[in-house]
């Protein structure tokens, strides 16, 4: 096992992704609208929720247990083969449910004539993103980052060059849908050729045999559900309550605050992608206080990680939200700062929870999530309809903060603590005095063009050597970890440390 590179794998692949977001999102936004953008984000969210619960906890499922004896092929044959036969009754289950929806005429009653044919391909989105992701976490349960996880921007860049093409085209909503059903079925194909090149095809037909532990995955499974669908609940809600209760103009803004403000996630999703697997392994081996050390410097880093990118957003909020979604959306820029305290927190949250789930201990960590998911829940429907998008922004960030108090504790009583080694103190220092010099800096170049030229790398250099003098990260530490690496990456990445300390 090496998660040092199977991180540089995800973490490769989120980066390359990020970009391609950033790079489409301009078109979408100003393809459809403020209004269309919103009618978007809650279909998006319809599709989230659904697959959740489609999903069934599959992905996270067989990323665990093919990992725990990747090198017995029968294990792995069983442990796939049953996966690929769930995954597929409650793909095609769902969406049944949807094309029936839409059919009884359900959707022209409720939302409009035009959301008829959007869940006829939610329908066929589900079905192929449900195979998709059967062959994505087939491949990182067998170590294979550098194979799955290249397919995420593959299908980004599909859905980028075919969705902005439908959008030019003139299909609207049902064009980007369309665009996500093509880049869907294109990674699938690719992923399962991957796949079947170490699994054998017949494991998807071969009898489950009557010794193998069903019960113990389908109670991993339902529990998994339940975690995600809270977890899921905290990013979707605000959307859904928004669309229902101030119309799609306000879920636009909304959702394009809340598109700058998850920026501030892709390292720490790529580190609870890779934990999930990882740590399975460590707690198999009864390697718990390998597990507490990792679990703490994974924290320290995030959250060092996380206040510079926090940070850098906050100077720059002015000057980038309007020019990169157009002077309408500056409205965006209040529910954004908003935002941003609670994005942090969930920024934390995300790599505690994954170790957790890699023992399996759910329970404890669905009574976490559940409390934080009720307390939003709450707020949205208190706050939103005297507040509107700022209500749901302030319910939002209490929702998404509460979540790293709570996840420590879980991690606690679950057996690590990720807060062992955080060294608190020096990042609070290192990110008051590099807030002062990023916002004084931005604050001072009156170019939107120049400022977000000028402040980033600015910030990114004053950031990172006041981290290393102030001891929030040392160079012994970062020389572990990077010596993992390629020679000619870690030999590069040395040198420059040793430049910068």
């Amino acid at each position: 096992m090496n998660i040092i590179r199977g991180f540089v794998s995800i973490l490769g692949s989120k980066v390359g992704a990020l970009i391609l977001g950033i790079i489409i999102t301009p078109f979408l936004v100003r393809y459809l609208g403020s209004s269309l953008y919103g009618d978007y984000a809650f279909l998006v969210s319809i599709l989230g929720i659904t697959m959740i619960l489609a999903n069934a906890g599959i992905f996270d499922g067989i990323r665990k247990y093919i990992a725990e004896n990747k090198d017995d092929p029968e294990w792995t044959g069983y442990v796939f083969g049953f996966y690929v036969q769930v995954a597929g009754f409650f793909a095609l289950l769902a969406a049944t449910i949807f094309v029936v929806i839409a059919w009884l005429g359900l959707t022209e009653r409720f939302l409009g004539t035009e959301f008829k044919r959007y869940f006829y391909l939610l329908g066929l989105l589900v079905v192929v993103r449900q195979a998709n992701s059967v062959a994505r976490g087939g491949l990182m349960g067998l170590g294979l980052e550098n194979r799955s996880e290249p397919l995420i921007v593959l299908e980004k860049l599909l859905f980028g060059i075919s969705a902005v093409s439908l959008l030019y085209l003139g299909y609207g909503i049902a064009g980007v849908l369309a665009g996500h059903v093509l880049a869907a079925i294109s990674s699938a194909g690719i992923g399962f050729l991957f796949l079947f090149q170490r699994i054998d095809v017949s494991s998807v037909f071969t009898r489950i045999p009557r010794d193998f532990p069903k019960k113990e995955l389908v109670s991993f499974n339902g529990f998994s559900v339940i975690l995600i669908l809270l977890t899921a609940s905290l990013y979707h809600v605000d959307i859904l309550f928004l669309r229902l209760i101030t119309g799609d103009q306000a879920t636009g803004y909304y959702r394009a605050a809340l598109v700058v403000a998850e920026f501030l996630w892709f390292v720490p999703n790529a580190l609870q992608t890779v934990l999930l697997h990882s740590s399975s392994e460590l707690w198999s081996e009864d390697r718990t206080d390998q597990i507490t050390e990792l679990s703490s410097r994974t924290t320290r880093y995030n959250l060092s990680l996380v206040l510079l990118l926090a940070i850098g957003l906050t100077a720059l909020a002015n000057d980038f939200i309007p020019l990169y979604f157009g002077p309408e959306f500056e409205a965006s820029i209040g529910p954004f700062l908003l935002l941003l305290p609670g994005v942090i927190g969930f920024a934390l949250a995300r790599p505690m929870f994954a170790i957790g789930q890699g023992k399996g201990e759910l329970r404890v960590l669905i009574g976490a999530t559940g409390v934080a998911a009720l307390i939003n829940i709450l707020l949205n429907a208190l706050l939103i309809p005297t507040y509107g998008m700022f209500g749901a922004a302030i319910a939002t960030s209490i929702g998404y903060g509460i979540m790293v108090i709570l996840h420590t504790l879980a991690a606690r009583q679950i057996g690590f603590d990720p807060i062992d080694d955080l060294r608190l103190g020096q990042i609070l220092i290192v990110a008051a005095v590099s807030a002062t010099i990023i916002l004084g800096t931005a604050e001072l170049v009156e170019s939107s063009i120049l400022s977000l030229i000028i402040v980033p790398p600015l910030g990114f250099v004053t950031y990172t050597i006041l981290s290393f003098r102030l001891g929030v990260v040392t160079p012994g530490e970062l020389d572990s970890l990077i010596s993992q690496l390629p020679n000619p990456v870690h030999r590069y990445l040395k040198r420059l440390i040793q430049f910068i300390t």
